[in-house]
């Protein structure tokens, strides 16, 4: 500090110093400060540096044009130089808020822009929850990386059966990264929560359900698929198993265990056509039997098993095309079959449904489901079930706005015909 300067850090004008400091770190435009209590050594330090006739009293304005003026005149120095050198670099709070603010604002477009989020619009509730809760730590930059990381988890789920350390090694790297009530843990289990559309669980049992419906830590043979005519070209036993129940005219179940003995599954080139219900895969029994073109079933979520099976045989070359309820599980379950296997839309866009509700608007019935053996039930009259909540279809921006307007769910049994009229080989 030069030695005019010095004169001015007296500790009667600590006060003052103080004060200006203070005013002049908040970033906004100062143009006086109000110093405080003082008592008489410091009115009279005060009154002496700015060259009044009398004592200021135990609390005064003093305006900064003055006493810059005063600063200039005696030391050569403006009131900002004279604080930054008695009391430190002068702060900048608006900045610094404004700063924070548009990189929180950045933080959530870009959550909500990530693919795996727009790829599955179910998660919109959970980045609504995450916005609610707000940066960790303070830090946009630590709330990126720890969402960041959540989502390298989402995308790889649901698993194969491994259990969840195992599971946690082969994404993060670290075996204990995704352990019980931890940060990341209850972010994804919250996210999977939302995303099947059921409540964050409460407890441990509830935590390892979810985990479980997730596909990790399977039982590797209790965690199936349901297929008919699939006529893989290999020579492995699963290969030879499935063109077996094919030529026979019969479903069958493929285990996580078959399917991880069996690896890179592979059938000639063309559709596989996938459907949400058990009942549409014995429909396509009872009319093509030995003829059913290739057919996978998720029976609602898909299992790890599933999910494997679809991606192998993407892999090998089958355009997989994908049809489920018009209802709110039917569109997520769409939108998570897509997002993880590459699948097509097949009678899912807001026409199809408008075309298969508008008889239940009328309450008229709708036609038998299936025109096979008469010895299988045609449907009765259509009964008007909700939609329950209802996600945005990322491969049809009306269709969810569709649902929402009529409030009808189409299960997917009441289009039956026009599936099965797609199967018929050509």
């Amino acid at each position: 500090m030069s030695a005019p300067l010095a004169a001015l850090d007296r500790p009667a004008l600590a006060p003052l110093w103080d004060a200006v400091h203070a005013r002049l770190s908040t970033g906004l435009p100062v143009r006086s400060v109000r110093v405080g209590p003082l008592d008489d050594d410091q009115q009279s330090a005060l009154a002496d540096l700015l060259g009044l006739d009398r004592l200021p009293g135990d609390a005064t304005t003093v305006r900064l044009d003055r006493l810059d003026a005063v600063l200039h005149s005696s030391f050569s120095v403006d009131t900002r130089t004279a604080v930054e050198t008695l009391r430190g670099p002068v702060g900048d709070r608006a900045g610094v808020r404004a700063t924070a603010e548009r990189a929180r604002r950045e933080l959530w477009a870009w959550l909500a822009a990530h693919p795996v989020v727009a790829a599955e619009p179910a998660l919109a509730s959970w980045v609504a929850d995450v916005g609610r809760a707000g940066v960790v730590d303070g830090s946009p930059q630590a709330t990126r990386a720890l969402l960041d990381t959540a989502l390298r988890v989402i995308a790889a789920l649901p698993a194969d059966g491994a259990p969840l350390p195992t599971l946690a090694d082969a994404v993060l790297g670290r075996t204990h990264a995704l352990d019980d009530g931890t940060r990341l843990s209850t972010l994804v289990l919250r996210a999977l929560a939302a995303l099947y559309g059921v409540p964050a669980p409460t407890d441990a049992d509830g935590r390892r359900a979810l985990w479980e419906r997730a596909g990790v830590a399977n039982d590797e043979v209790s965690t199936q698929v349901l297929v008919a005519g699939l006529r893989p070209t290999g020579d492995d036993a699963l290969s030879h198993a499935l063109r077996l129940w094919a030529r026979a005219g019969q479903a069958s179940v493929v285990t996580l265990a078959q399917l991880r003995g069996c690896p890179g599954l592979r059938v000639s080139a063309g559709p596989v056509w996938i459907v949400e219900n058990p009942s549409l895969v014995t429909m396509a029994i009872a009319r093509f039997a030995a003829s059913c073109p290739p057919l996978v079933c998720t029976a609602g979520w898909p299992s790890g098993a599933a999910i494997m099976l679809l991606r192998q045989l993407a892999a090998s070359g089958a355009h997989l095309r994908y049809h489920g309820d018009f209802d709110g599980d039917g569109l997520r379950i769409a939108a998570h079959v897509m997002a993880r296997t590459g699948a097509e839309p097949w009678r899912m866009a807001t026409a199809d449904y408008l075309a298969a509700a508008s008889p239940q608007a009328t309450g008229a019935p709708l036609p038998a489901v299936i025109d096979g053996p008469a010895s299988l039930p045609a449907v009765g009259p259509v009964t008007a079930a909700r939609p329950g909540q209802v996600s945005e279809a990322p491969w049809d921006a009306d269709l969810a706005a569709a649902l929402r307007a009529r409030d009808l769910a189409v299960p997917e049994e009441r289009v039956a015909p026009l599936l099965l009229a797609d199967l018929v080989p050509t």
